[in-house]
C-alpha cells in the first residue's frame, strides 16, 4: 500500500498537471487521499511480453509523429533525460509510465529546447539541460485525477487537470527541467523537483535568500535556468522552479493535438 501525506502528493501534482494559471494553494484544507485507489497501484503490463523494445520504440515514434511530436534526443543527444514517471523515483513511488522513457515534444518546441541547450553551452560548455518530464498521456493524467478522489472535483481541479481539462504536458509544450553537470548531477536549486514547499517558489526567492534558507549560489542556479529557457520564449511558473511552458494555453489548445494514451500500451 502507498503511504503519502497530502502535501507530498500535492508536490507531484502541482508541478506536472495543474492549470498553469493557479498559483495559490494556501486556501485549500488538507483532505484524505485514497491510498487504496487502484489507479496508482502497479499494474501488470499486458503487452510487455509480445512487444520487444524496438517494436515499442517504433510504435512510439509513429504515434508521436502523427500528432507532431519528436524525441528530443533525435535532435540533440547532449540534452539529458531522466523521465521520473517511468521509474518509481517519484512521489507516487510507482511507475506511472509503462514504457515512456524518452522526452517527446511538439517539433517547434523541441527545436527551441535544442537552441536553449546551445545557448547554455555558450555560457558554460560543461553544463547540460536535464529533462524530468515532457509529453504526458491524458490516460495518466486521468489516473492522477482519480488518485485524489477523496477531494471534491471543484477543489481537485486546483491541483491536477482532470484529463478533460488538458494540461500543457498533454500537448507536448511543457517541460519539467533542470541543469546538470557532465556526470548528470543536477545543480543545487535549494529545493528538489516537485517540492511543494514555498522555498521552491521562484516568487519567494528573495525572501528565502534574505533569511538564509536559500544561498546565493542556489538562487543564481535558478536564474541561470530561467535565463536559458527565456532565451527561447519559455516561461516559468511562479510556484515551481522546474516547470516551463512555451506559448499561451489558448494558442496551444488551438494549435496542437494531445497525447491521449501511452503508445504501445494496452489500457487495462
Amino acid at each position: 500500500m502507498i503511504k503519502m501525506t497530502f502535501f507530498t502528493l500535492i508536490g507531484i501534482l502541482i508541478s506536472c498537471a495543474h492549470d498553469e494559471s493557479i498559483n495559490d494553494f494556501s486556501a485549500i484544507e488538507p483532505q484524505p487521499v485514497n491510498k487504496d485507489s487502484p489507479s496508482i497501484k502497479s499494474q501488470p503490463l499486458s503487452v510487455k511480453d509480445s512487444l520487444n523494445q524496438q517494436n515499442i520504440r517504433n510504435i512510439q515514434d509513429s504515434v508521436m509523429a502523427s500528432i507532431g511530436m519528436v524525441d528530443i534526443s533525435q535532435l540533440d543527444s547532449s540534452i539529458k533525460v531522466d523521465i521520473k514517471y517511468n521509474t518509481s523515483d517519484n512521489f507516487f513511488k510507482v511507475q506511472l509510465y509503462h514504457y515512456l522513457d524518452r522526452a517527446f515534444f511538439q517539433r517547434d518546441v523541441a527545436e527551441r529546447l535544442v537552441k536553449s541547450q546551445q545557448y547554455l553551452s555558450k555560457i558554460d560548455s560543461n553544463l547540460y539541460l536535464l529533462i524530468y518530464d515532457a509529453a504526458r498521456p491524458v490516460s495518466v493524467q486521468k489516473k492522477m485525477w482519480k488518485a485524489l478522489d477523496s477531494i471534491p472535483p471543484r477543489k481537485r481541479g486546483r491541483f491536477v487537470a482532470s484529463g478533460k481539462n488538458l494540461s500543457m504536458h498533454n500537448l507536448g509544450v511543457a517541460v519539467d527541467i533542470t541543469i546538470c553537470d557532465q556526470m548528470g548531477n543536477p545543480l543545487d536549486m535549494g529545493a528538489g523537483f516537485d517540492d511543494p514547499r514555498e522555498i521552491a517558489y521562484p516568487k519567494y526567492e528573495e525572501r528565502f535568500l534574505s533569511n538564509g534558507q536559500l544561498s546565493a549560489d542556489q538562487v543564481e542556479n535558478r536564474k541561470l535556468l530561467r535565463k536559458v529557457m527565456a532565451n527561447q520564449g519559455f516561461w516559468n511558473l511562479t510556484t515551481e522552479w522546474w516547470h516551463f511552458t512555451y506559448g499561451t494555453r489558448k494558442m496551444n489548445l488551438e494549435k496542437y493535438k494531445p497525447l491521449l494514451t501511452e503508445p504501445g500500451v494496452k489500457e487495462l
